[in-house]
């Protein structure tokens, strides 16, 4: 076994390519402290430019029998660092964008008195049918719809099939939607 800090990184690449996790060590520790002060002065954010780096690193070591460098060793990781940090600046700005718009709408929204109470009563209905709901329905209604979960982590946390998960959520919203349109259905005949 070679030793790998005697290595230039074409030899460390070749290694690496043959699973040879000493040298990917070697490279990580190499260029971490380069890359991650790469990453730095353009995001400006410590988190953020290790979170680059490790991304990197990582599709590095999962890529690694697949690379095909055409260029210098570290003309491809920096070429590659960059896109990861110019793919951060576009999640962010997308972000920002829908951040403004949920803003704007926020702030030109004009609540009466009467809309929040009709909320108020929608939202008293819902929950009343769902805590009308069988236990099992129930559980995986608000597991989903309350927690975010999805389907196939519903069915690990409740021992049941992602299929029964799929059948309790069909139960609870066609009986929420019969529920709702009840309500709507009354409170549009108050107004009128």
């Amino acid at each position: 076994m070679p030793n790998v800090q005697s290595l230039n990184d074409v030899e460390l690449l070749e290694l690496i390519k043959a699973d040879h996790e000493q040298a990917f060590k070697e490279i990580y520790d190499r260029y971490w402290k380069q890359l991650y002060s790469f990453a730095y002065k353009r995001v400006k954010s410590r988190e953020v430019a290790e979170e680059i780096v490790q991304e990197f690193l990582t599709n590095f070591w999962a890529n690694r029998n697949k690379l095909k460098i055409q260029t210098s060793f570290e003309g491809y990781i920096y070429t590659s660092v960059k896109h990861l940090v110019l793919n951060y600046f576009a999640r962010e700005s997308r972000k920002s964008i829908v951040f403004e718009n949920i803003s704007l709408t926020t702030s030109h929204a004009d609540y009466s008195t009467e809309q929040i109470i009709r909320l108020h009563e929608l939202n008293t209905v819902i929950a009343k049918e769902v805590s009308i709901l069988p236990e099992k329905c129930r559980s995986v209604f608000e597991l989903s719809r309350m927690q975010n979960k999805t389907n196939k982590e519903i069915a690990s946390t409740l021992g049941i099939s992602e299929k029964t998960v799929e059948g309790h959520l069909s139960k609870a919203i066609k009986r929420l939607k019969v529920s709702v349109t009840l309500m709507v259905a009354l409170l549009s005949c108050m107004l009128y």
